[in-house]
Order: structure tokens, then C-alpha cells, then sequence
């Protein structure tokens, strides 16, 4: 399959998906979201045994990408709903993938990064990364990843980093334990590599079943919760908040916020 802000490849019983927008620091685009959905399907369907995810250039994933955001503010209430879904549906992608899942973080993973470097069996990161749920500092709610960050984190935790949106690095990550390993960057394909080989040890069969049956443990609270999730990161688009914080940012300058 032909990807336009992926790069997909197998080998060695790994397929690796790599973010390939590196000149904008592999921000989340429309397209970028389908390709790699599409990318975790074929992965899925695939004979590869493990699947690993990595950012091209100096960063993993920035968060959404400053055209997106441009357009988000012209969106319909409808196509707000359509794209939740199409978030929440990467997301979960990604979380019920039936093969294990690497992630290697060779820099930056900001908001929506933040949720695919996290959601990731594994999460290997180099020291110098960075973490954030940033939503709140643009009037937006980070609802679709906060489900799985109280599962991950505990609830006390999630309400410090989804409440204050502030940015942390990856030895704190990995104190919360969203993070599995801090490796140097000239290791971090090398030890994700050896992971790989140490997971295709196991029986494939094994690994499918354990997968989905963690799966199927929180799918019911999962469902009901992304439903919540998703009508709330719709509806917020729509709220003078919103609209300020998203305009500030492109702006470069503090947002004035209209509610209280």
C-alpha cells in the first residue's frame, strides 16, 4: 500500500511504521491519522511478529500539525464528530493492535504524540524527550487519551498531567511508567530491535491471545468512556475557548480566555 506521510516496511518478522514528516517534526495531519491507521491494519494482517513505531528526524510526533489547526476553526459541527472518531478509531487501533507494539521516541511526543508513543506496549525513549498533554493550554480537552492515562497513570496522576498540560521529560515518564525504557539515541533502534527479538522468542499464538485478552479486560469501560470522550472533544471545538486558544497559538501570543 502507498503511504504519503508514512513510511511502512517489514522485516525479520518486524514491521516498523515510521511518522515521515520530519520538516514538520511529524505533526498529526488528516492524512497522517489514516495512514496510520492503514499502516496498523496491514501490519496487523501481515506475517510480521512484532510491530515497531518511530518518528523520522530529530522528533517523534509534535502534536497536531498548524494547517489542521488553521482548518479546525471552520470545521461543522458534524465533521468535529467525524474527526473525534477518527482520532478515538487510530487510537484504539493502535491500543488493540493484536501484535506487540514498540515504540521507539527519538525526541519530542506532544499531545497526540504523547497518546501514540504511550499507547504502545512498549515505550522506549532516548533522554532527551519530551511528553505533554498540551491540550488545555489551547482551549481544547485531551478526552480521547485520558481513558487510557488513568488506566496507565492512576487517576491523581492524570488529573496533574492532563490539568496542568505541562510539558515533562522522559526520566519522569518513565517514573509514571509511561515510559518502559530511557536509552541513548545511538542505542534506541538497537535496543528496540533486541526487544523485538526477545518478544518473537514467545509463541505468536501466546502473545495474540494475552493481547486480546487484556484487550477485552477494559473494553466495555473503554467503550462507554471514548464515547463520552469523543462528544466532548467534538463539543469543545465549538466554544469561544476554543476558538481563542487555537488563534493564539498561531498567533504566537498568551490566549484571553472568555469563560469562566
Amino acid at each position: 500500500m502507498a503511504y504519503k506521510t508514512v513510511l511502512y516496511s517489514e522485516s525479520a518478522g518486524v514491521a516498523t511504521i515510521t511518522l515521515n514528516r520530519p520538516d514538520k517534526r511529524n505533526a498529526i495531519s488528516y492524512e497522517l491519522i489514516d495512514d496510520v491507521t492503514a499502516a496498523l491494519k496491514e501490519a496487523a494482517a501481515s506475517s510480521a511478529l512484532v510491530v515497531i513505531m518511530t518518528g523520522a528526524g530529530s522528533a517523534f510526533c509534535a502534536g497536531m500539525d498548524l494547517e489542521n489547526l488553521k482548518h479546525l476553526l471552520g470545521r461543522t459541527p458534524e465533521q468535529n464528530l467525524k474527526d473525534s472518531q477518527t482520532m478515538a478509531g487510530l487510537f484504539r487501533a493502535l491500543y488493540d493492535c493484536p501484535k506487540p507494539t514498540i515504540a521507539a521516541v527519538n525526541g519530542p511526543a506532544i499531545a497526540g504524540g504523547t497518546g501514540l508513543a504511550t499507547l504502545c506496549d512498549f515505550t522506549l525513549a532516548v533522554p532527551e524527550a519530551k511528553f505533554g498533554y498540551t491540550e488545555v493550554r489551547i482551549g481544547f480537552v485531551p478526552g480521547i487519551v485520558s481513558s487510557y492515562l488513568v488506566a496507565i497513570v492512576g487517576e491523581k496522576r492524570a488529573r496533574d498531567l492532563l490539568l496542568t498540560g505541562r510539558v515533562f521529560g522522559a526520566d519522569e515518564a518513565y517514573r509514571f511508567s509511561l515510559v518502559t525504557e530511557i536509552v541513548p539515541a545511538d542505542q534506541l533502534m538497537s535496543r528496540t530491535h533486541a526487544l523485538a527479538a526477545e518478544l518473537m522468542l514467545n509463541s505468536p499464538h501466546s502473545l495474540k491471545t494475552t493481547k486480546a485478552l487484556l484487550s477485552r479486560y477494559t473494553k466495555a469501560q473503554l467503550d462507554q468512556q471514548l464515547e463520552w470522550a469523543i462528544a466532548e472533544n467534538a463539543a469543545v471545538r465549538q466554544t469561544p475557548d476554543f476558538k481563542e486558544g487555537i488563534t493564539a497559538f498561531l498567533e504566537k501570543r498568551k490566549p484571553v480566555w472568555k469563560s469562566k
